[in-house]
């Protein structure tokens, strides 16, 4: 599965590009007041990753094992320093409603926290590489 993500952004213009594979499509975050900029901070949408990426998961995983979930609400919480400073104390709480039995939900919920990739990719502490610049002058 290829990922790709991709912003532009102007003077009160925000525009967010995602696409996995070939499926392409966008999400509305408006460009923060001042004008430049996404209202949504970095940490946010990391902190929402990790909450979308269980989500899924979960649905992925009852799938698999035949098990129905009405219900998902995850959240996920964690404190920035200084500029600059990586993310600490990062959590999350999971609430799944379902009609399968308590023990067959935690059994889900236990192997899902083990499969979610974007847990494991910062588990794993992966490196971010800038692969490539571009300047413009007018």
């Amino acid at each position: 599965m290829k990922i790709h993500a991709k912003v532009e952004n102007s003077q009160g213009y925000h525009q967010v590009t995602l696409q996995t594979n070939d499926h392409v499509h966008s999400i509305e975050i408006p460009p923060r007041t001042s004008g430049f900029g996404s209202s949504a901070n970095g940490g946010e949408l990391l902190f929402l990753a990790l909450a979308t990426c269980y989500c899924n998961d979960l649905y992925r995983e009852a799938a698999n094992k035949g098990i129905q979930i009405d219900r998902v609400d995850i959240e996920v919480d964690g404190d920035f320093g200084a500029e600059g400073e990586p993310a600490s104390n990062i959590t999350y709480r999971a609430k799944v409603t379902s009609r399968a039995s308590n023990a067959e939900v935690r059994d889900l919920m236990a192997i899902t926290d083990r499969v979610a990739e974007i847990h494991n990719t910062l588990r794993a502490g992966r490196p971010v590489t800038l692969a490539e610049v571009e300047i413009q002058t007018q």
